[in-house]
């Protein structure tokens, strides 16, 4: 059986089709009052998806990366709590880690701040005063690190011992065998599922509407509800998610693509 054309030298159908697609739909945001109105509403949700996607998976980055080295310790206790964190919030749905990092994570944070301010003579917080944004991303930042760490330690287990062994042996000190040995080759492993991740948490930042949170599906619900024009509002929704996440998932790929020559 002849095998498949390698997938970067093959006609991207798919590509045309989407674009296709897309630039019917700006002709009829560009031609229709009513989808240009629409897009023009939801650019003011374009922001906060943003900023909620990138914080997020930024703080996830660092937080799986330390429990994958936590999990790779020496120390068992470290080991475990690291483990017992991973399977936890992987078992979690994020919609409802979400409303419980929301309403009862974040109250008790204020609560425990409250407690030490009445002690340290410091400025008490009320509920209100941590917005709701910044417990959504703290939220995407506990359930994304379980599954970055996962991606992490693989790639940190895949690089051959004896790289680490050489390293060693020209004297390398740990973080500088990890700096310039094992990270950047575990980089390269990893990084489509990484970018994988990333393009996830850009579609399940639609998640923090369930906050009201005026990302761009809150947006969309709030202008149907108004304009009974489901059909049109969700269709500009639907665009400007596609238009996020190809654009990203392209990115990525020549990303690779470069880093696959370099290495070659």
């Amino acid at each position: 059986m002849t095998p498949p054309p390698a997938p970067d030298r093959e006609f991207p159908l798919w590509l045309v089709i989407i674009v296709v697609t897309g630039l019917w739909l700006f002709f009829r945001v560009a031609t229709s009052d009513i989808y240009a109105d629409v897009l023009s509403r939801l650019m003011k949700g374009l922001g906060i998806t943003v900023v909620v996607t990138l914080v997020s998976y930024a703080a996830a980055c660092a937080l799986g990366l330390g429990l994958a080295m936590a999990q790779l310790s020496r120390i068992y206790l470290l080991r475990q709590f690291a483990r017992l964190y991973v399977e936890v919030m992987r078992g979690v749905p994020i919609i409802v880690l979400l409303l419980y990092v929301a309403f009862v994570l974040a109250p008790g944070m204020v609560a425990a701040w409250n407690w030490c301010a009445a002690w340290f003579d410091l400025v008490p917080l009320r509920g209100r005063d941590f917005p709701l944004l910044w417990r959504a991303v703290i939220a995407l930042t506990l359930a994304y690190a379980s599954f970055l760490a996962e991606v992490f330690r693989a790639g940190l287990v895949a690089v051959p011992q004896g790289q680490i062994e050489a390293a060693t042996a020209l004297g390398l000190s740990r973080w500088r065998r990890f700096r310039h040995v094992v990270f950047p080759q575990a980089f390269r492993l990893i990084l489509p599922p990484l970018g994988n991740d990333f393009v996830s948490m850009v579609k399940d930042s639609s998640l923090v509407s369930v906050l009201g949170v005026t990302d761009i599906t809150q947006l969309g619900k709030v202008i149907s509800a108004g304009n009974f024009r489901y059909f049109e509002t969700y269709n500009v929704v639907s665009l400007l998610y596609l238009v996020l996440t190809i654009s990203l998932s392209l990115a990525l790929r020549a990303l690779e693509q470069r880093l696959r020559r370099r290495r070659g």
